[in-house]
């Protein structure tokens, strides 16, 4: 028997959140055709993989790389991670359908500027993707505040009925063409003032593809259990999934409340499917938001379109230097983006470590300055929060990133190490693996990741980038409810 490619006498860790075994995978034709001992057989490339943990590619849920993926398909950041699928679409903003009258409205900027937004229908995007070969995996959402500024002059206000009644055309035409179901963004301007029968009405279109809902919510501060309840009555509504993204306690105020909204995560999930994403910091980033504006804790400038030189600097240092308070140095930042440390380490413990959480980046490429996690979640939850401080098993730290993944977001023959599967696959050394960039140097690739396979070409190694870029769009395949029953 030939193969394609053999990996031998790896530590199989499977994505099914079971301890991991040592055997050889065959791959042929892009698969993972058989898993065994496999001493006797040859393969025209071949590889030895003692000592290093061979587990499915990472599935990053919870991403901004829309435009990304077609403009740089490369897609190093997350090839350099072990990331083999990305979820774009996220918090309500997505790169289609858009048909922009001028530039993109706060928080769309986040995804480029006015020229990136050239897909008015969602197969025009799912096209895109398809001729750019990225060299990962694209499952996509549809933004809520996509729709809203298709068919709104104002969107601090709720939708019209006629406004709705378009939105959800395009909903609709957008779930027929693969997307994998929609997204708000509830606590950004653009669509804080939609009142929630408006989301009911759009998630209406949801239920008969089994599509998924997910929201960062109207809230992550203190009414954040209000928040929670809301988006669990939405998916009620639509019988869907509800998927939490980037679930924290974010202010001060809020710190120590994480074992409150875990308990009301768990609840739900009693009698409908939920669950929710988080990433492994204490600090989040996002566009420069006057609302979260505090001396409370420490706010970095990651990026300002009217003074760009102050991208990587303190706002209180910036402000101090003008000699002016947080907030008019907030404002002649605008608009900006920025980090917040605005969280507790021990609240983002116990949520990364919930059975019901899964890993994402919620990186932005398009930040000058990024947030360190664009380039290293996935290895510091592997390397820092499963090996150095123990907070879970390897195999259970794989799962969140891999298998949990590929069920809640419906990816069939993915994040599972399994013969007939996608060879989506990740090889890294379990005691080197770990997270370089930092705060001060973001932009830094992880250490031990030692071998990237995505639809069974060798993508990466620690060496670079190497191979053709193999990625595919993967559209939603069936019910996504199925993916929260217990197997």
């Amino acid at each position: 028997m030939k193969y394609d490619t053999l990996i031998r006498h790896a530590l199989i860790i499977d994505g099914s959140n079971t301890p991991g075994y040592i055997a050889d995978v065959g791959l042929r034709d892009g698969r993972i055709e058989t898993i065994g001992d496999l001493s006797t057989a040859t393969a025209a490339h071949e590889v030895d993989a003692t000592g290093c943990v061979l587990a499915p590619g990472f599935i990053d849920v919870h991403t901004h790389d829309d435009t990304v993926v077609i403009r740089h398909p490369q897609m190093l950041p997350k090839l350099s991670q072990g990331v083999t699928t990305v979820v774009v679409g996220n918090c309500g903003i997505s790169a289609s359908p858009v048909s922009l009258r001028s530039d993109p409205p706060d928080p769309m900027n986040l995804l480029g500027t006015r020229e990136a937004f050239v897909y008015p229908r969602f197969s025009d995007y799912r096209n895109a993707v398809e001729n750019a070969h990225p060299a990962v995996n694209v499952a996509a959402l549809i933004g809520h505040t996509a729709l809203r500024s298709n068919h709104m002059d104002d969107l601090h206000r709720t939708a019209t009925p006629g406004e709705i009644a378009a939105m959800r055309v395009q909903l609709q035409e957008s779930l027929e063409a693969g997307a994998l179901g929609l997204s708000t963004g509830l606590a950004y301007a653009s669509a804080f003032n939609a009142e929630t029968d408006e989301v009911l009405q759009l998630s209406e279109e949801l239920t008969a593809f089994g599509a998924v809902y997910t929201t960062h919510l109207r809230s992550e501060f203190e009414p954040v259990l209000e928040a929670m309840d809301e988006a669990f009555l939405i998916g009620r509504h639509a019988k869907v999934p509800v998927i939490i993204s980037h679930l924290k306690c974010a202010g001060a105020g809020n710190w120590g409340r994480s074992p409150q909204l875990l308990a009301s995560l768990e609840l739900a999930a009693k009698t409908h499917p939920v669950g929710c994403d988080c990433y492994p910091y204490a600090a989040s980033s996002s566009t420069l938001d006057l609302k979260q504006v505090t001396d409370a804790f420490r706010i970095t400038i990651t990026w300002s379109t009217p003074h760009p030189e102050m991208g990587g600097r303190d706002l209180q240092d910036i402000a101090a230097e003008w000699d002016v308070s947080l907030m008019d140095a907030a404002r002649r930042l605008q608009p900006a983006g920025a980090v917040y440390y605005g969280m507790d380490e021990a609240d983002v413990r116990r949520i990364l470590s919930h059975p019901l959480s899964m890993v994402g980046s919620d990186g932005l490429p398009e930040d000058p300055f990024p947030h360190p996690r664009l380039w290293g979640a996935f290895p510091r939850v592997l390397g820092h929060f499963s090996r150095d401080v123990g907070l879970f098993p390897l195999h259970t730290a794989v799962h969140k990133m891999t298998g949990l993944s590929a069920a809640r977001f419906g990816l069939a023959e993915r994040g599972e190490i399994r013969e007939g599967h996608w060879a989506d696959l990740v090889l890294f050394d379990p005691l080197r693996v770990r997270d370089v960039a930092d705060f001060k140097a973001p932009q830094r690739a992880a250490q031990g990741i030692e071998g990237v396979w995505v639809n069974g070409e060798l993508s990466y190694t620690e060496q670079g980038v190497c191979g053709r870029r193999s990625g595919r769009f993967l559209a939603r395949q069936g019910d996504l409810r199925k993916g929260f029953l217990p197997k």
